[in-house]
């Protein structure tokens, strides 16, 4: 049986189609205040509503514009009964206020969520990090789109998922607005604030010609501009792997502190001041590679994550051979090297909540795909790519939708390579190098 990722999280009767957010947060005393709006279509009939809010006190609650008592909250976050029973597809808008101190909520994979900074704060939330700063239906498969208005001290600049837009300001704050119209898990929806300064990308970014931007503070600008100079040739190579660059926008936040690992959100990279030297070109490209797999193409389930992962691994080596490194063939050898040297107690297709972030799912994830391309040849595997990230732009997708593409390019049935790669723990042997012209 399927085991439970997030057995505290969300609520699979209903689906928010949109969040309308107001937040005003108080860097010098960690004090955030809000207003939540959320379009809610009900999936099943029901009588309550689960929401989750994390460390923050729940004020008015209204539903489509009335006051509305019946709420208990509770560690998780907060149960609304209902006026009345609604049936599967009805729809309502939901309206809370809600304030506190946030912080990062404790779990297995570690603390979570919103973080106060020295001067700041940022928000790391995969996998269920949202509800420490605003209430939200925390599942991975549940996809709304975003309206943030951020407010908060002038001196501190804001960095939000979404598109920026207005800044206004009035009495010594700053209130910047972000609209996020592509659907969005809350896992993916971003923030940071500090003292940071915004620059534009050296070059516009994919086919479209789309400007992006880097938010970082002004000492380390210079670096953190060399650092990044090869974005727009990274987006340029994927793009001609897995079809037009899927977002419309792309922020890099490179933060003053040192970050343990890279980050992604939706249209959004984060690093740490520490992924500026010049040996972590391949985090960038994995962050980067997240805006197709994870971010546009979605899973549905935590136990895929390696539809994510795996992806976004294979998506480092493909950069290094477009780059003149090491190429997609070497990489994949010298990691199945040392993964076959690992424990083999590992099941790709359901590895676990406590492995789910296992190095080991993410680079068998990645040496899954490059079997694949051995077994059924480089053009075919690169048609594959392109069409998954395409036929499945900003929707959500399973390892049985890939394996039933890979069957309509593979000359000989799969059964027997999905099922040692997915299901057995062994590592399976990687097949030999399939010769092509012009790679390895």
């Amino acid at each position: 049986m399927p085991q439970q990722y997030t057995p505290n999280s969300g609520d699979r009767g209903y689906a928010v189609t949109h969040y309308d957010l107001e937040i005003d947060y108080t860097p010098r005393t960690n004090r955030l205040d809000g207003r939540a709006r959320m379009s809610i279509r009900m999936l099943d009939d029901a009588h309550a509503l689960n929401v989750d809010l994390v460390g923050l006190q729940a004020g008015k609650v209204r539903i489509d514009g009335k006051p509305h008592k019946k709420v208990q909250q509770g560690q998780h976050g907060l149960k609304v009964k209902l006026p009345r029973s609604l049936p599967a597809g009805a729809e309502l808008e939901l309206e809370i206020e809600y304030g506190g101190r946030p912080g990062p909520r404790r779990s297995r994979w570690g603390t979570l969520g919103w973080e106060e900074l020295e001067e700041g704060a940022m928000v790391a939330s995969q996998p269920i990090g949202a509800p420490t700063w605003f209430p939200c239906n925390d599942r991975v498969d549940d996809r709304g789109t975003y309206d943030i208005r951020f407010t908060t001290d002038r001196e501190f600049f804001v960095a939000v998922t979404g598109a920026p837009g207005a800044v206004s300001h009035k009495g010594g704050k700053t209130t910047r607005e972000f609209s996020l119209d592509v659907p969005t898990a809350s896992y993916l929806v971003a923030a940071h604030l500090g003292p940071y300064a915004e620059y534009a990308g050296a070059a516009s970014v994919g086919a479209a010609g789309l400007g992006w931007r880097i938010v970082t503070p002004p000492a380390q600008r210079a670096e953190t501009l060399t650092a990044f100079e090869h974005v727009p040739r990274m987006i340029e190579a994927f793009e001609g792997w897995f079809g037009p660059y899927p977002q419309p926008d792309l922020t890099v936040v490179v933060t003053a502190e040192e970050l343990e690992i890279p980050l992604e959100a939706q249209a959004l990279v984060t690093f740490g001041a520490n992924h500026c030297a010049p040996d972590e070109q391949r985090l960038i490209a994995h962050e980067l590679a997240h805006q197709w797999f994870g971010n546009s193409v979605g899973i549905g389930r935590w136990r895929d994550i390696w539809l994510n992962e795996g992806f976004a691994c294979f998506s480092e080596w493909v950069w290094s051979e477009a780059a003149g490194g090491p190429s997609i063939a070497e990489h994949a050898e010298a990691h199945y090297a040392r993964l076959a040297g690992l424990p083999q107690d590992l099941v790709l297709a359901d590895p676990g909540p406590a492995d789910m972030f296992d190095d080991r799912v993410y680079k068998r994830g990645a040496l899954a795909l490059e079997a694949l391309r051995r077994t059924i040849g480089h053009q075919p595997f690169r048609t594959l790519l392109r069409e998954w990230a395409t036929q499945n732009r900003h929707r959500l997708a399973r390892p049985a939708d890939l394996i039933a593409l890979a069957e309509g390019h593979s000359p000989a049935p799969l059964d027997g390579f999905w099922e040692a790669w997915l299901r057995d723990p062994a590592l399976p042997e990687l097949p030999p190098r399939a010769a092509r012209r012009g790679a390895a």
